[in-house]
């Protein structure tokens, strides 16, 4: 097989996978499995680009795929030109329960096809460009008739333009008519400040506020509409949309009681605010573990989130409906991880001169070898072992084929499984398969 992909793309992917890490772009050459959801996410999409808003769920156990599917919807969302941004929930460092915490980890990670995190200060740029473009085409006299004129008129349409935004949330507004007013004065560190407080940074000095004629700081409610305030943005600079995932929401079943509670309200919130069209031009994405949505830490601690969520998994899974609220990944197969391997050897192959000796010497059949490896040091399961085996494949097996021409690693290869490469759950499951445990089922009872 051929890849058509550039070398920087191709770079990139195999960079991260040798890292043992999920690429953050070029996952559609990569992708194993997912052609089930792809109508739906399309139609999902195509909804957001007209207006409309969309919540989704993800659910898998660990090493099922959630941040490969979330990276992937991503990519796809960008390449229509939407932005996209992954915030990873946290009890320190970005708590549910505070939204205001959330919204600033949206702005630092939003990213577009072009840009890389943080594009915010480049989409208000690209905003204020859009305006006065949109004036000029209004008015094509305008282009002769002096910067004066152009400003009077750009600031005409902005008000319109800001009309929405004001209604909802005025204070935002007037931070874009501050930053714009900064840019048209060439005062760079006014407009800096203003742009890092419209982004939700704490600590902006009082007087870029006062200059604004803003006060406060923002808060949980603030921050929501903020967000609604950088959705009209997003659209009136060209953008039909952001994907926000939310990922690793699993973590709050480890937080204090009270604030676990406090956090499945924010989500029910947020789900609320979707379902009512708040946030016109958003696609909302959450991923956890069937723990986190089955469980008694779960969502069913607060009733009108697990009705919300509520998503019949009772059939078979090849059954299960990509359309539903709630989907599920059924995680890797022996199959799915062998093609898998057989993908990256031939995307890594196609990149290097040594493609002949590539593909002979880590054919089919040794991959297939190697993942029976992989996944009988992690106690047979097959669902955690992508992430071993694909760092493995690439760092051990084919970076040695590359450099090395006499290397033969059915010869030269015998794969080693440390603990300090692996993660908590990997360690464990690694543990297991040394120890190998008895099983009650195992244990022969002496009864009467």
């Amino acid at each position: 097989m051929t890849v058509d992909v550039s070398a920087r793309r191709r770079r990139e992917v195999i960079g991260a996978l040798r890292r043992g890490t999920v690429p953050e772009s070029g996952l559609d050459l990569l992708a194993v499995g997912l052609d089930r959801f792809a109508a739906a996410l399309d139609d999902e999409l195509d909804t957001v680009t007209a207006g409309g808003a969309v919540f989704k769920a993800v659910r898998g156990e660990y090493g099922a795929g959630k941040t490969f599917f979330t990276r992937h919807l991503a990519e796809r969302a960008l390449r229509r030109g939407f932005a996209a941004a992954e915030v990873q929930i946290s009890e320190t460092q970005t708590p549910l329960h505070r939204l205001e915490t959330v919204y600033r980890r949206i702005t630092e990670s939003m990213r577009t096809a072009s840009i890389p995190p943080s594009a915010f200060r480049a989409i208000l740029d690209s905003w204020l460009f859009t305006l006065e473009s949109d004036a000029l085409d209004a008015d094509p006299a305008l282009e002769s008739a002096g910067d004066v004129a152009i400003a009077a008129a750009v600031d005409r349409l902005l008000e319109q333009r800001l009309t929405h935004v004001s209604t909802r949330t005025p204070v935002f507004a007037q931070g874009l008519r501050g930053y714009r007013s900064a840019i048209t004065a060439s005062d760079g560190a006014l407009a800096d400040g203003l742009a890092a407080w419209m982004g939700g940074q704490p600590q902006v000095a009082a007087s870029v506020k006062r200059s604004a004629g803003i006060r406060g700081e923002l808060d949980h409610f603030g921050a929501m509409a903020f967000l609604q305030g950088l959705l009209t943005v997003l659209r009136d600079a060209g953008h039909p949309g952001l994907v926000l995932v939310l990922d690793e929401v699993e973590t709050l079943q480890r937080v204090r009681g009270d604030v676990r509670d406090k956090a499945f309200n924010a989500l029910r919130q947020l789900i609320d605010e979707v379902d009512a069209g708040r946030f016109p031009g958003m696609y909302l994405l959450i991923t956890g573990t069937p723990a986190f949505f089955d469980g008694p830490s779960g969502v069913h601690r607060l009733a009108p989130l697990a009705q919300r969520l509520a998503t019949d998994f009772g059939t078979d899974a090849k059954f299960d409906s990509p359309r539903a609220i709630q989907v599920r990944l059924p995680g890797f197969n022996r199959a799915s991880l062998v093609a898998l391997g057989v993908k990256v050897r031939d995307l890594y192959a196609d990149g290097t001169a040594q493609s002949a000796r590539i593909r002979q010497r880590v054919d089919d059949g040794y991959i297939g070898d190697l993942a029976d490896a992989v996944t009988g040091s992690l106690g047979g399961r097959v669902g955690i072992a992508p992430r071993v085996f694909l760092k493995k494949i690439v760092a051990d097996v084919l970076d040695r084929v590359d450099q090395f021409d006499d290397f033969d690693p059915r010869r030269d290869y015998a794969l080693t499984v440390t603990a300090g490469e692996l993660t908590e759950v990997e360690r464990n499951a690694s543990a297991a398969a040394v120890h190998s445990p008895v099983r009650a089922a195992d244990i022969e009872l002496d009864l009467p």
